[in-house]
């Protein structure tokens, strides 16, 4: 497993043996992060459920200023850390080992205004773990943790199908790809509207 652009690009990542993680495939990865663009430099990016790390590191090497890991499995956690120190990553990086719920409200807890908010939230919850998907959208949907114009984006079997909304959080692609597949959300049009209109 490779970073696939920017800074650290072809650095290989470090995953665990077994069945205890399954990584975002290397393509798919490309697709999401051609499908963000350019809108990745400069953002903060919170990568739910992270895994190994994989695509939280893929924005900081794309120029993310910011990016929060929170993973639940301890193993996981260190896994991470030790991809951040393999890459001389120290700054910008926040690892958080709890579940992401927790992980949601501490962020939220943590804030200091509008400039803590993030423009990218990736989650890819155990494919098996169905409810976290709701959960964790409706999370997102009914909070302030998501930047105006930010997107959400989930990761789940191709063959499992995500809620149209979740709160203030609308889908508005599906991108699909091998048995996996991508939910884009944004926050739905009433809702931002008096942002959309201030900017």
């Amino acid at each position: 497993m490779r970073v696939i652009a920017g800074t650290y690009r072809s650095r290989i990542l470090k995953s665990l043996k077994g069945l205890a993680l399954r990584p975002t495939s290397d393509r798919l990865r490309e697709t999401l992060f051609n499908v963000l663009g350019a809108g990745v430099a400069g953002s903060r990016f919170l990568d739910l459920f992270a895994g190994t790390g994989a695509i939280g590191i893929e924005a900081l090497s794309r120029g993310a200023t910011e990016v929060a890991f929170v993973e639940n499995h301890a193993p996981a956690v260190t896994l991470i850390r030790r991809n951040l120190e393999s890459l001389g990553i120290r700054n910008g990086a926040t690892v958080l080992c709890m579940d992401a719920l927790r992980g949601l409200e501490k962020l939220a807890s943590g804030k200091k205004g509008t400039s803590s908010q993030y423009d990218y939230v990736f989650l890819d919850p155990p494919y098996a773990a169905a409810n976290d998907y709701a959960r964790v959208l409706e999370s997102l949907g009914s909070g302030n943790l998501l930047a105006p114009g930010g997107v959400v984006i989930a990761e789940h079997r191709r063959s499992f199908d995500l809620p149209e909304g979740a709160g203030a959080l609308q889908r508005y692609r599906v991108l699909q790809q091998g048995d996996a597949a991508l939910s884009f959300y944004r926050r739905a049009a009433a809702a931002a509207g008096k942002k959309n209109s201030a900017q």
